[in-house]
């Protein structure tokens, strides 16, 4: 199975390793991905550039989404979460906050047990307004793949001006309400040799794990395929041991193999 993009603005539900029963939404393109990101592992693929952004219209998130939730609550089907994802970064759409209040709004009316989350890459979290409609959801997922600026270089491969101190110092304006989530992989990517979960690599992500004092850790590997070759997963075992590194600092850790 190869990469591939999801095909509409409202997908699943799909039973997610993380998040339980997940019905997703992409606010992205469904014919091409587009992320300030490019990482090597992305189950989307590579992001093309020069694409001109295009992005779901805001009333066609709503009524898709309320469509959608109506539908299932009929069947007595409703998600454990509805989950920001799809082909890029979500919280690149000009409208996000407004779309965050939109379902906010249709959560409460047809399935209000079920959480709100947004899995993120943490590249627009300097916006104020990105990071209040963060806020007012119930898991803010921030990707942190490494303390090293090198290696986020090499696996998520930012477009753009990005700084890694300077997104960490926007993580510790959430106050610990966010969940830093990390993809523990190795192998090798244009001659060079990966490997996230060296005792180097470890040793700085607990350090800045503790500076940002998150109110949970995600740690997983690769489960599907990815458009960069000689990528390995992680195991499980090897997992653990840094899940339980974290919680002996009194943080929750989560793993997925």
């Amino acid at each position: 199975m190869g990469t591939s993009l999801f095909g509409s603005v409202i997908f699943g539900p799909v039973k997610s390793r993380r998040l339980g029963i997940s019905l997703g939404v992409n606010l992205l393109p469904v014919d091409n991905k587009l992320c300030s990101f490019n990482c090597i592992y992305c189950e989307c693929g590579w992001a093309k550039s020069g694409m001109k952004p295009r992005f779901a219209p805001r009333e066609v998130v709503k009524e898709e989404l309320s469509s959608k939730l109506a539908e299932m609550r009929t069947e007595h089907l409703l998600p454990d979460v509805i989950t920001f994802a799809g082909n890029g970064e979500p919280t690149m759409h000009p409208d996000f906050s407004a779309i965050i209040d939109d379902t906010v709004e249709i959560r409460d009316r047809f399935a209000p047990s079920a959480k709100i989350a947004v899995l993120s890459n943490a590249t627009m979290i300097g916006n104020e307004s990105v990071r209040d409609a963060l806020n007012k959801i119930d898991r803010n997922i921030l990707k942190l793949d490494s303390a090293l600026e090198e290696t986020v270089k090499l696996i998520d491969d930012p477009l753009g001006n990005y700084d890694l101190r300077r997104t960490v110092e926007n993580m510790k304006k959430f106050h610990g309400s966010l969940i830093i989530q990390t993809m523990s992989l190795r192998g090798e990517y244009q001659g060079r040799k990966i490997d996230n979960t060296t005792e180097e690599e470890v040793d700085a992500w607990l350090k800045l794990v503790e500076e940002i004092k998150p109110r949970q850790v995600m740690i997983y590997t690769i489960d599907r395929e990815t458009p960069a070759k000689n990528l390995h997963k992680v195991s499980i075992e090897e997992l653990n041991a840094i899940a339980e590194k974290v919680r002996m600092r009194g943080i929750d850790c989560s793993v997925s193999g």
